[in-house]
């Protein structure tokens, strides 16, 4: 994913936060979990900031969505210390991104209710015309 393409769908959740007088942090990583772009808006928490990026980080790294992260994790009864990994979550909002079958990236969101921050992650991503 280039920079012009994450910074695009950072834009557009800021644009869709702002329309409905939400606050967020959004973060944008490489297929890596290394960060490409990060915004937090104004009113959105230093906490929201944090797990932006750790939401995109888990999402690129663990090639699927924070949510399903989690789901599995608690259906198998295993913590998120199985991964060995500090910044892994499974909290919602984190949505990997694939231009075909390849994982080029993910994008993170917090501030909101944890299935708001995935569809509004969805939402960036789907606005780029990529897969999710």
């Amino acid at each position: 994913m280039d920079l012009n393409t994450a910074t695009n769908m950072m834009q557009a959740a800021i644009t869709s936060a702002r329309a409905n007088n939400q606050h967020i942090a959004i973060c944008v990583t490489d297929s890596h979990g290394e960060l490409l772009c990060f915004s937090r808006m104004d009113d959105a928490s230093l906490q929201a900031g944090v797990l932006a990026k750790t939401k995109a980080y888990t999402a690129a790294r663990e090639r699927q969505s924070t949510r399903q992260l989690g789901a599995w994790a608690q259906n198998t009864g295993k913590d998120m210390g199985y991964w060995n990994d500090q910044l892994f979550t499974g909290i919602a909002g984190g949505v990997p991104v694939f231009i075909d079958t390849k994982c080029v990236g993910a994008v993170g969101v917090s501030g909101l209710s944890e299935l708001e921050d995935e569809a509004l992650a969805m939402s960036a991503i789907e606005c780029q015309h990529l897969a999710r």
